[in-house]
């Protein structure tokens, strides 16, 4: 927990974000004198409210490396709209590179089922309850940045009825009545 001073107020604000490290990656280059070792680290940064952002370090030493990921993952951090603060707003898929993803809202008491570097995003983003199925590669890199491009993709209710120049009421009432017909009688 890092604390940090507002200017204007002179108050104590306390920056309370969770850091998660996904991966860390052993590097080997062969020089002359032998072989030269580094280290490449990957970290997502949430507030476990919907704001998340991801970085990477690469450094001599693995603390060093995280240390620059964790100050990267604070740089780029992004909002993304929850549902009740614990589910995704509607379906959507993602992708980077070969790596593909699918994350689908789930009811109450679901939980997060995700495997390996997609679960570590969505506890520091706070979502409780989520199905996520990867396909393609499983490289942590590229399921992560994957992840975040499906995230990216959410609309809310209220970005979609602003866009349109409706109210929220109309866009979900509207959301509930598709897919049925009305048959009118013929009197």
């Amino acid at each position: 927990m890092v604390q940090a001073t507002d200017r204007h107020n002179k108050k104590e604000v306390k920056d309370e974000l969770v850091e998660k490290l996904v991966h860390v990656n052993r590097v080997a280059k062969t020089v002359k004198g032998g072989r030269t070792m580094s280290f490449a680290a990957v970290v997502v940064v949430g507030d476990q409210k919907g704001r998340i952002g991801l970085g990477t370090g690469k450094a001599a030493e693995v603390p060093e490396a995280v240390v620059k990921a964790t100050n990267e993952a604070r740089k780029n951090m992004i909002r993304i709209p929850l549902r009740e603060g614990r589910t995704l707003h509607h379906d959507v898929h993602g992708r980077f590179g070969a790596g593909k993803v699918v994350l689908r809202t789930a009811p109450a008491g679901t939980g997060v089922i995700a495997g390996g570097p997609m679960r570590a995003v969505f506890e520091v983003l706070g979502v409780q309850d989520v199905v996520a199925k990867s396909l393609g590669s499983n490289n942590p890199y590229n399921m992560i940045k994957a992840t975040f491009d499906a995230l990216k993709a959410i609309n809310s209710p209220r970005m979609v009825a602003t866009k349109r120049g409706k109210k929220v009421g109309d866009i979900v009432s509207r959301r509930e009545g598709m897919g049925t017909k009305e048959v009118k009688e013929e009197a």
